[in-house]
C-alpha cells in the first residue's frame, strides 16, 4: 500500500516553476501543498528563462498593441479575448513580482528598462541583468514560498496519475518518490503546473524531466487536449552537443546580433523582410534549411554586443566560454531546439478543465493565448496572469465533499533506451519540418512501443502530438508540412485519448 498524505482543505499544486509558486503565494490564506519532483529551483524551465516578461508599459505602447502582436504571431489561432486579457492584466502582475523583490532592469529615470524581441512592434520585454530574468524571478518566489506559513512543499516526488473519486472528480495525485515507492496525495483541489514536453526531443532547451506528464495524466483521466501539434523550436540554441542545449536569448537579436552562414554572410533577409526580428517559426525554418544545405548557421554578436557581453548577457557568455567559444570574438553556432509547447490541457479563463476539481496553468495548459506560434516572452506573462486568476477563483472555493477515491494503477515507466529512441524519432519526424510518411511512421512506432511497454505517460504525450500533426494537413505557425506548404490556420485541434484508440483511466470505483 502506498503512503497517503491527506490535505482535504488544501489546493495541491503539481509543479514548482513560476506558475506553481506564484499561484501558491497568491492563494493565501488558503493552504497550498506544492509538489516538486526536484529541490526547488531545480528541474523547472522557468529558472532557465532568459528573455524576460512581455508587458506593455512603455509610453508608446498599449495593451491593444501587445494583443495585436500576440494574435499576429499566433498565425490565426490565438483567442483574441485571451490575448487582450494577458496584455491588460500584465502590468499588475509585474507590480506583484516587483513587490516580491524581483530586480527588473531600470533606466536612469527609474522606469523599467524594456527591450525588443522578435515579432514585437514595441520594446516591451522586462528583463533582469540582460538574460537572468528566469533565475531572478524564481529566486524571489522560492524565498517567499519557503517563508509563507500557508504553503507546504513536498520535494522529491513526481505525479504519475490523477486520483479520481466515484463521481469522476479530481481528488489529488498518485506520485512516485525519487528514491522509489509511491505516495497518494489527497486534496480538495488539484492544479497542474507541470511544464512542457521539450524533453521528448533529442535537441531541446528544456529540463530532461519535461516529458509531458501533466498532459498525459490529464488525458488518461479523460481531459481534452488542445493543439498538441504546435511545438515552438527556439531558433538559436547554442549548438555545442549538450543535452539540454544552452540557449542564446532572443534579446541578442533585439540588440542587433545577426544570423550568418559559415562565411559570415547574413542570410535572414532572403527568407523574410523582418530578418532577425521575424517570428520564431520563420527563423527556425531558415536556420534548419541553412544547416541542411551545408551552409551552417551562426549568431554574430561581435559588433552588436562585443566587449559588453559578460555584463549584458552573463548566462549566454558563460555557456559560450564553457564550450570554448568567446562570443566577443567568435561566431556562436546555433540550431533550432524544442523549446515551448503551445498545446496542453484545454482550460477556461480561470484554468478549469473538463475534469471537476482539476485546473491547469503554465505550459501544460491550452488557454488559446499562443495559437500556432507563441510570441516571445509571453510564456512567463501567461503563467503569472493565469496563476493569479486561478488563485482568486479557488481561494474561497468550498472543498469537495468527502468521497471514496479510486486508487489508479501506476502507469508503466518507459525504459531509458526506449526514451532515447523516442527522442530521436520526435526530432526526426515531429521537428521543424514534417510530412505524411514521417508522421505516419511516428504514429505507428509510438503505438508499437505502447504495445511493448504499456501506455507510458511519455508515449501518451508523444502520441497526441503525432496524431495532431498528422491530422493538420496544412502549414501554420510552428507546424510546417513539406507536403502541405500552403498556409491555412483552419480550426484548433481538440483530442482525447479515445481519438488515438487508447484506453482512458477508469473514472469510477469498481
Amino acid at each position: 500500500m502506498p503512503e497517503i498524505i491527506s490535505r482535504d482543505d488544501a489546493a495541491l499544486i503539481v509543479g514548482a516553476g513560476l506558475a506553481g509558486l506564484f499561484l501558491a503565494l497568491r492563494l493565501a490564506p488558503r493552504r497550498a501543498l506544492v509538489l516538486s519532483p526536484a529541490p526547488l529551483g531545480q528541474g523547472a524551465a522557468s529558472m532557465w528563462a532568459q528573455g524576460g516578461v512581455a508587458v506593455a508599459m512603455g509610453k508608446d505602447d498599449s495593451a491593444a498593441l501587445h494583443a495585436d502582436d500576440t494574435i499576429a504571431a499566433g498565425a490565426g489561432l490565438v483567442d483574441p479575448v485571451v490575448a487582450r486579457l494577458l496584455a491588460e492584466e500584465g502590468p499588475a502582475r509585474i507590480a506583484d513580482l516587483i513587490a516580491l523583490g524581483v530586480p527588473f532592469d531600470r533606466s536612469p529615470d527609474g522606469a523599467l528598462r524594456q527591450s525588443l524581441e522578435a515579432a514585437h512592434s514595441r520594446a516591451r520585454i522586462a528583463r533582469v541583468s540582460g538574460d537572468l530574468a528566469g533565475r531572478a524571478i524564481m529566486d524571489a518566489l522560492i524565498a517567499a514560498a519557503k517563508a509563507a506559513p500557508h504553503i507546504e512543499i513536498v520535494e522529491g516526488a513526481a505525479a504519475r496519475a490523477l486520483l479520481l473519486d466515484e463521481s469522476g472528480a479530481a481528488r489529488g495525485v498518485l506520485a512516485r518518490r525519487n528514491e522509489g515507492g509511491f505516495v497518494e496525495i489527497h486534496a480538495a483541489l488539484t492544479v497542474f503546473a507541470s511544464g512542457g514536453i521539450g524533453g521528448l526531443y533529442r535537441v531541446t532547451t528544456n529540463p530532461p524531466s519535461a516529458v509531458g506528464h501533466g498532459i498525459a495524466i490529464a488525458a488518461r483521466a479523460g481531459a481534452a487536449i488542445g493543439d498538441p501539434e504546435f511545438v515552438q523550436f527556439h531558433p538559436t540554441a547554442i549548438d555545442v552537443g549538450r543535452d539540454p542545449a544552452p540557449l542564446a536569448t532572443e534579446a541578442l537579436r533585439g540588440e542587433g546580433a545577426r544570423l550568418v552562414d559559415r562565411e559570415g554572410a547574413p542570410f535572414m533577409a532572403a527568407y523574410d523582410p523582418r530578418a532577425e526580428l521575424a517570428p520564431r517559426d520563420v527563423l527556425a525554418r531558415a536556420i534548419h534549411r541553412q544547416r541542411r544545405e551545408g551552409n551552417g548557421a551562426y549568431l554574430d554578436a561581435r559588433d552588436a554586443i562585443g566587449a559588453h557581453f559578460p555584463d549584458e548577457f552573463p548566462t549566454v557568455f558563460a555557456a559560450c566560454i564553457d564550450a570554448g567559444i568567446d562570443p566577443r570574438r567568435d561566431l556562436i553556432p546555433v540550431a533550432p531546439a524544442a523549446h515551448y509547447h503551445m498545446g496542453g490541457v484545454i482550460s477556461d479563463l480561470f484554468g478549469k478543465t473538463s475534469i471537476e476539481g482539476l485546473s491547469v496553468v503554465g505550459e501544460c495548459a491550452s488557454t488559446g493565448a499562443h495559437g500556432a506560434n507563441r510570441l516571445a516572452s509571453n510564456s512567463l506573462l501567461e503563467s503569472v496572469v493565469f496563476a493569479a486568476r486561478i488563485a482568486d477563483d479557488l481561494r474561497g472555493a468550498n472543498p469537495i465533499a468527502s468521497a471514496r477515491i479510486a486508487p489508479p494503477a501506476a502507469p508503466p515507466e518507459l525504459p531509458r533506451e526506449a526514451r532515447q529512441q523516442l527522442r530521436a524519432l520526435m526530432d526526426l519526424e515531429l521537428g521543424v519540418e514534417r510530412s505524411e510518411p514521417g508522421l505516419s511512421a511516428a504514429c505507428a512506432q509510438i503505438a508499437n512501443w505502447r504495445d511493448e511497454f504499456g501506455a507510458c505517460n511519455e508515449l501518451i504525450a508523444a502520441g497526441l502530438m503525432a496524431h495532431g500533426a498528422r491530422a493538420r494537413r496544412a502549414s501554420v505557425g510552428a507546424h510546417y508540412r513539406r507536403d502541405f506548404p500552403h498556409t491555412d490556420p483552419g480550426a484548433r485541434t481538440f483530442l482525447t485519448l479515445a481519438d488515438l484508440g487508447w484506453r482512458a483511466q477508469e473514472k469510477a470505483l469498481a
